[in-house]
């Protein structure tokens, strides 16, 4: 007889192992299927290395930039393989954490690659496993388009950029989306030349196109070039490295390729579609409870349509946990998601851009109002520039927050609570909000869309 538990989960990344966590902290006997190791592309090949990198990209700027702030040092350049130390460290010791985490909790770690053999089994080498419920986490690979094909060397994606040992002279980055945009940031802070070639026509094309914008205006000042609305045609190695071609016959060189046009769900040759799970393009197809078309079969994370971000797939573990014990959890409301990119300047954003607000609602039952980083103390003290901009119904609630410029991915939790407390500006104007802090901005735009501006706005 196969081995059983109350809830077997495929895959460990973040939302795999949130629910595993949360099932067995509610007394449910737990198996977590994993062929790779505990916390997934996050952890080791996603949000933590490259904030990492992020983190020592901003360093090599401060140095780079120190006299401003009459300090006198130099960058004598960058010890790539110190940097991946240290990127590695961090990697290291969160691992290390969830693994110690992991065990303690009695969860059963199944170490191997798992294949979905019945309603609710999971076959890993000889062994068969069965879940009174199954819940699928099996997460996201890194796309390429038809006829590029990554060799590792030349064209790489994303995993391959990590792993680099020097900083490359140039890059041409494939997609200005959040990875393109943040790659892009940390090698022309560490002195590469960087292009970005982008299909859409502006960069961060999900985000209010205003903070693109702010984006692209400071991507132009520190050199990145970048051309929008131009789609890619092929690419070739030279001896010095590649030479692409873009839509209109162009072709653009450089020592590397990065493809960055976003992440596949990993369910191919899982055993997903034999066993009848409802499918699209690849992805599974829920409903707004996780719930597969399957009995007692749930998916979480970036198999799940929508946004692929590690936070959102953690909320959906803890969730279909809960779910499953019976609990009864408040759906997740997708718009209420943060999201940052964590290039120099920063952009956070959480509910709907200007142009979805407008969409929904109608022009007349929409206003907006930006703050200018300008007339906040922290922000000049850092010398970063941006804003705080808010979309409101009219006489109604904030229902989106935009925010760009260095560390403002800090201040979205905030206007997360905003958000998600349906918060009008009346409601957050009396807040105090400490000075001098970038927190301030969001007072103060609050403060001005009460109709009390104390400082100037447009």
């Amino acid at each position: 007889m196969p081995e059983k538990f109350d809830i077997l989960v495929l895959g460990a990344g973040s939302g795999g192992y949130a629910c595993a966590l949360r099932a067995a902290q509610l007394g449910l006997s737990v198996g977590l299927v994993e062929k790779g190791n505990l916390g997934g592309t996050c952890l080791h090949v996603g949000c933590i290395p490259t904030k990492a990198l992020l983190h020592a990209a901003e360093i090599a700027d401060q140095a780079r930039e120190s006299e401003q702030f009459g300090v006198r040092a130099t960058l004598e350049g960058i010890d790539m393989p110190g940097v991946n130390a240290y990127k590695d460290g961090v990697v290291s010791r969160l691992f290390k954490g969830l693994s110690g985490l992991i065990k303690s909790r009695g969860i059963t770690v199944i170490e191997g690659e798992g294949r979905m053999t019945g309603p609710r089994q999971v076959t890993v080498g000889d062994t068969s496993y069965e879940g009174e419920h199954l819940v699928l986490a099996s997460g996201s690979y890194s796309r390429s388009l038809p006829g590029l094909d990554v060799d590792g060397e030349r064209v790489i994606t994303s995993e391959h950029a990590l792993r680099l040992d020097r900083v490359p002279e140039s890059v041409i980055v494939l997609g200005g989306g959040v990875i393109g945009v943040e790659f892009a940031s940390v090698w022309r802070s560490f002195g590469a030349e960087v292009t970005i070639v982008e299909a859409l026509p502006r960069l961060v094309a999900a985000e209010d196109e205003a903070s693109s914008k702010v984006l692209e205006r400071t991507f132009r000042k520190r050199g990145i070039a970048f051309r929008t609305g131009t789609s890619f045609q092929s690419v070739k190695t030279t001896d010095q490295g590649v030479a692409v071609t873009v839509e209109g016959g162009d072709v653009l060189e450089a020592e590397l390729l990065l493809v960055a046009v976003g992440r596949g769900p990993t369910t191919d040759g899982l055993g997903y579609d034999e066993q009848g799970v409802a499918m699209e393009r690849g992805f599974v197809l829920t409903d707004d409870r996780l719930r597969t078309n399957l009995d007692k079969v749930y998916a979480v994370g970036d198999i799940v349509p929508g946004l692929q971000l590690a936070h959102r797939g953690f909320q959906q573990g803890i969730f279909v946990a809960e779910e499953i014990a019976g609990l009864a959890p408040a759906l997740i409301d997708e718009a209420g998601i943060p999201r940052v990119t964590y290039s120099h300047p920063e952009l956070a954003s959480v509910g709907l851009t200007e142009a979805q607000a407008v969409e929904k609602h109608g022009a007349e039952a929409v206003r907006t109002l930006t703050y200018d980083l300008g007339g906040n103390g922290k922000s000049q003290i850092l010398k970063t520039q941006g804003f705080v901009k808010l979309v409101s119904l009219v006489d109604g609630p904030v229902v989106g927050i935009h925010l760009v410029g260095d560390r403002v991915g800090e201040l979205i939790g905030e206007a997360q609570l905003i958000y998600g407390w349906e918060g009008h500006a009346e409601d957050v104007a009396p807040l105090v909000h400490a000075h001098p802090t970038q927190n301030e901005a969001l007072g103060e735009a609050h403060l001005a869309l009460a109709g009390k501006p104390l400082h100037a706005h447009s």
